[in-house]
């Protein structure tokens, strides 16, 4: 599959990050913004889990994990930095999609909304996210990342969605995109631009970021340039939790308050170059996922230094 495309891309460099730097951090946890991820199913809580981590190593103030009900107590003790709401759920453990309910204080409050990391039923999931579409947007500044199955229904909830245009990033890995276009991808560069467009969103997706063509450059602090690429990473990437470690990173940065775009072009190069240290390390493949947030704080300082 090509991944070069018609339109030209600027590559994620060092420099180009230097170039672009992440808004200072601030002396407390409220100037470093909230991310709220929705997820963890009873199957799947550790893809909350990694999404979280990942969040506060990208520099997230603040975090809460919004999971079933069942895994809620066990997250809550595996990770003691966040705050840990337990929601409704099916008999097999899904997350209902009335769980919407029970959120409203925190989708307030948060700079970042993560929805998809750890969701497994996708009857539910829909439902659920369009619920949480159809409340009322609160903040012109809060963003929603979607990620896993919270991507494999959006296609059929296209119409819920145009409140939120500009205000989404969306992380899909290839199956994922193609549930988005509603084919097969092509070329991916050309595929990606494509979605951006047709959702208003920022996207990342095997190393492509695009954001709308018609986004304001001086909203984004891009300059003129709609898509970049990714140069670095290591095949290990492709291992399971890997996307929630992305996701994750990414919401962690808009958190911080990044523009869209920047959260993605930071969160998809830092993801890229901590597989690439890990490699370097322990082989490619071998390394987990949860070692790639561990990478992100040296990185970041190296890049901002």
């Amino acid at each position: 599959m090509s991944v070069r495309g018609d339109l030209p891309a600027t590559p994620v460099t060092p420099a180009l990050l230097r170039s672009w730097p992440l808004p200072a951090t601030g002396s407390g946890k409220h100037e470093r913004g909230s991310v709220l991820v929705i997820g963890g199913s009873r199957k799947t809580p550790g893809a909350a889990l990694l999404a979280g981590t990942s969040a506060l190593r990208a520099g997230a103030g603040r975090l809460t994990l919004a999971v079933a009900e069942s895994v809620a107590v066990a997250l809550a003790v595996a990770m003691p930095e966040a705050g840990v709401i337990g929601l409704p759920e099916t008999s097999s453990g899904s997350v209902r999609s009335t769980a919407h309910e029970a959120l409203k204080p925190e989708l307030d409050a948060a700079d970042a909304v993560l929805i998809g990391p750890g969701l497994d039923d996708p009857e539910e999931t829909a439902r659920l996210l369009r619920n949480l579409l159809g409340m009322e947007q609160t903040r012109d500044d809060q963003t929603l990342v979607l990620d896993a199955y919270a991507l494999g229904i959006l296609k059929r909830l296209l119409p819920d969605i145009r409140p939120w245009a500009g205000h989404l990033i969306l992380t899909p890995n290839l199956t994922e995109l193609g549930l988005l276009l509603g084919r097969d991808p092509e070329d991916i560069r050309n595929d990606v631009t494509e979605v951006s467009d047709k959702y208003q969103a920022v996207i990342s997706c095997q190393g492509i970021i695009a954001q709308p063509r018609n986004a304001d450059p001086r909203e984004t602090g891009s300059g003129a340039t709609t898509c970049w690429e990714i140069t670095t990473g290591s095949g290990g990437l492709g291992t399971s939790g890997s996307g929630d470690v992305l996701a994750g990173t990414i919401a962690g940065l808009r958190a911080r308050g990044t523009t869209d775009a920047q959260a993605a072009c930071w969160g998809s190069y830092l993801h890229a170059a901590a597989g690439d240290r890990l490699a370097s390390r322990k082989g490619s493949p071998g390394y987990l996922a949860r070692e790639l947030a561990d990478e992100l704080p040296p990185l970041m300082m190296e890049l901002n230094a």
